[in-house]
């Protein structure tokens, strides 16, 4: 089999190689690929594996040798699947590889948003402790944690972890999700629907996948109802916030602060309302990021290939497009 990477580079910059996937058959793999250049990297290739490039259904289509398709990533919307489905071309993502570092990402950029470590660490190394009157100062509220209540739209593996850490720092935890599954063992927990999750939480923290129903979820109306200077963080997808609307919040103090490892357009472009908004974090799509989850990716995406090569496809996204 023809196996092709289209844009590699994250899952490997050097220190996560591609041995075990090349073994499986002709490998090729490239760093980075641009939409211009997808035709003609792809044309010949039986497995292709991409993250963020994007597989509509007229490229699918300008693809007659293509078999398989695995995406380096949990979220699947680059995937036109009913294109794929109609072809017999199982498409197959990576789940629960990162489960520990997105939510340790989740909380520190909580945890930078209520105490400000980078604020005042820059702000001591500019001298101003040195000049201060007091021994101590803060250039913004100290928030605790423990107390507030933490709202998680989605409870899957990361949703789940995130809260229990934040049980672990004494939040309460609320949580939205279809279907609900088992409650965790600890407490105080309960299952919310959406709209009360968004009016009792303090800090919401999203993990739900982007489908037309959650795209926006998190707009002006639904800020309305939520408490002055709740926290709301997003980890999944951009497009699950409307930016502009947040900015907007942002700036009256509606909003209280905003962490976002992901956005609606990446890399940003300048005019992002987000950029110049206050009490703002944004990382570059890093929560995924550490070398453990990336080795545990490759690991999965591997095994995904050889239960295709076997015939025993695995985590399949597309299964009821397939015949």
């Amino acid at each position: 089999m023809r196996i092709v990477v289209l844009d590699g580079y994250t899952l490997n910059p050097g220190d996560n190689p591609w041995d075990d996937l090349a073994a499986l058959g002709e490998f090729t793999v490239y760093d980075r690929t641009t939409g211009a250049q997808v035709l003609e990297r792809a044309k010949r290739a039986e497995i292709l594996i991409i993250n963020k490039v994007p597989l509509r259904a007229e490229t699918i289509s300008a693809l007659p040798e293509l078999k398989y398709i695995g995406i380096l990533a949990t979220g699947y919307d680059v995937v036109d699947l009913e294109a794929a489905g109609r072809r017999g071309i199982p498409v197959c993502n990576v789940a629960a590889y990162g489960v520990d570092a997105v939510a340790q990402h989740v909380m520190a950029l909580l945890l930078e948003l209520c105490r400000g470590t980078a604020l005042h660490d820059a702000s001591v190394k500019a001298g101003e402790w040195a000049k201060a009157p007091d021994w101590c100062y803060w250039k913004k509220p100290q928030v605790e944690l423990s107390g507030l209540t933490m709202g998680v739209v989605g409870f899957g593996n990361n949703g789940r972890k995130v809260g229990e850490l934040a049980h672990a720092f004494g939040m309460n935890v609320i949580a939205h999700t279809v279907p609900e599954g088992p409650p965790p063992a600890y407490a105080p927990f309960r299952f919310v629907g959406v709209d009360e999750l968004f009016r009792e939480a303090d800090v919401v923290s999203l993990h739900c996948p982007l489908t037309p129903e959650t795209k926006h979820l998190v707009n002006a109306a639904r800020i309305k109802t939520m408490k002055r200077g709740a926290i709301v963080l997003n980890t999944a997808r951009g497009p699950l916030v409307n930016e502009t609307d947040a900015a907007e919040a942002l700036h009256s103090g509606q909003l209280g602060g905003l962490g976002a490892d992901v956005l609606s357009v990446e890399p940003p472009e300048p005019s992002n309302p987000l950029l110049g908004a206050p009490n703002t974090l944004i990382t570059p799509h890093i929560a995924w990021a550490t070398l453990n989850a990336r080795k545990t990716m490759m690991r999965i995406a591997v095994d995904n290939v050889r239960g295709f090569l076997q015939g025993k496809p695995q985590s399949v996204v597309n299964a009821k497009f397939l015949g």
